[in-house]
């Protein structure tokens, strides 16, 4: 009776552990199913490394330490997938073995034997007697072949999808900053004669969200893949093109509002979808914090530098405030639960794109910039001679 309990158990074992890495590596679309392997270990390495992490001092070395999370919890999900096969098949091996003068094998035996087969070994020191026993070591060692080759498969997929996402998110380092903020993205086109460029761009950022609303899904384990730079993320990058759409939507006049309409409807459809998910509720964050009346009055007063016109009317700011409660609680959940902070409206006084670091990078920011904006004065028979570099040292002084 001992042997069909063990028989039923590893059976039941196997099936778990084949149905959890077939859904994770080859079912290309969402599980609902809440009791999953994959769900649980997950969640409680992420409550565990999280835990860790928040006893480290915000800053750099935190942010090294979650950014190994997402890398190594894969390496141990295929181990623990590899171990739990092994004894699974161990279990089942010492089940229906046969007896051979009167002696059975023990079961730590038929797990070295197990696992000798799964990884193909061939060593022949312990072999199975029984017909079944036989027809389990030659499934065993397809399914470890099989299992191994998936992966070595599945891993390019999962690091290209990492690639296209991220490609986005750097761009927006001279776009938007970095941190990403909307009113540096919608200040810096107006500058540079270029908002009717941004319907192309948000056309480009509503695919990029497809993309990552597919991609998230299906390889849930990608949010947890952080950028090469602390203070970039995906999240971030959706928060400042919700936050643009947003404020496009409120009140830039020169932009038709359907390109920003759409990318919103999008972008913030992938915020819900994520929150749901993996659990994550809406926080209770009013939004306050990010965009509060004083820095309000300081975007406007952005804008107007830039040559934006900004014309939300009289109710503008609490139309925006009440456009912003739709997403921006979703955005405070999964924020606090990756730990992946979302960017302010502005940007700091002291905040530098990363193109603009390294050597004589503010000086390489500083002439883009006034190569870049457009002239007030033109060009005439009468303008004062001088070398073209010099002209420019003279209008980088008088900045």
């Amino acid at each position: 009776m001992s042997s069909w309990i063990a028989a039923i158990l590893a059976v039941v074992i196997l099936f778990v552990v084949l149905q959890d890495a077939f859904e994770v590596m080859l079912l290309p679309r969402r599980v609902d199913r809440r009791v999953r392997l994959t769900r649980y270990y997950f969640s409680a390495a992420w409550t565990v490394w999280r835990g860790l992490a928040r006893c480290l001092s915000a800053g750099a070395l935190r942010e090294r330490f979650l950014s190994v999370f997402g890398a190594l919890s894969m390496v141990v999900l295929f181990i623990l997938w590899a171990a739990t096969l092994v004894a699974g098949f161990g279990l089942l091996e010492w089940a229906l073995q046969g007896d051979l003068h009167g002696a059975r094998s023990s079961l730590t035996e038929q797990i070295y034997m197990s696992g000798v087969t799964f990884f193909t070994l061939g060593y022949g020191d312990v072999v199975p007697y029984s017909g079944a026993a036989r027809a389990i070591s030659v499934i065993e060692a397809g399914t470890g072949i099989g299992l191994i080759a998936v992966v070595i498969g599945y891993l390019p997929v999962l690091y290209q999808l990492f690639s296209r996402r991220e490609a986005h998110v750097i761009q927006l380092d001279a776009r938007a900053g970095s941190p990403p903020t909307a009113t540096t993205m919608l200040s810096r086109h107006a500058e540079a004669g270029g908002l009717n460029k941004l319907d192309d761009l948000l056309r480009e950022w509503e695919i990029w969200s497809s993309e990552l609303l597919e991609s998230h899904l299906s390889y849930p384990m990608l949010v947890y893949y952080r950028s090469q730079h602390d203070n970039q993320s995906w999240l971030a990058a959706i928060t400042a093109i919700l936050d643009s759409c947003a404020l496009i939507l409120v009140g830039v006049e020169e932009l038709q509002p359907l390109q920003a309409r759409m990318t919103f409807a999008l972008a913030r459809q992938v915020v819900v979808e994520m929150t749901r998910s993996f659990g994550v509720s809406p926080s209770r964050y009013t939004g306050g914090n990010r965009l509060p009346h004083t820095e309000y009055l300081r975007m406007e007063a952005i804008f107007s530098n830039a040559g934006l016109k900004w014309n939300g009317g009289g109710d503008a700011e609490e139309t925006l405030t009440a456009l912003r409660a739709t997403y921006e609680p979703l955005l405070d959940g999964l924020g606090s639960a990756l730990l992946l902070p979302l960017p302010e409206w502005i940007a700091t006084e002291d905040a530098a794109d990363h193109w603009q670091r390294g050597h004589r990078g503010l000086i390489a920011g500083r002439l883009i910039e006034q190569l870049s904006a457009r002239p007030t004065e033109p060009v005439t028979r009468d303008s004062p001679p001088g070398k073209p570099s010099q002209k420019l040292r003279a209008r980088l002084k008088r900045k």
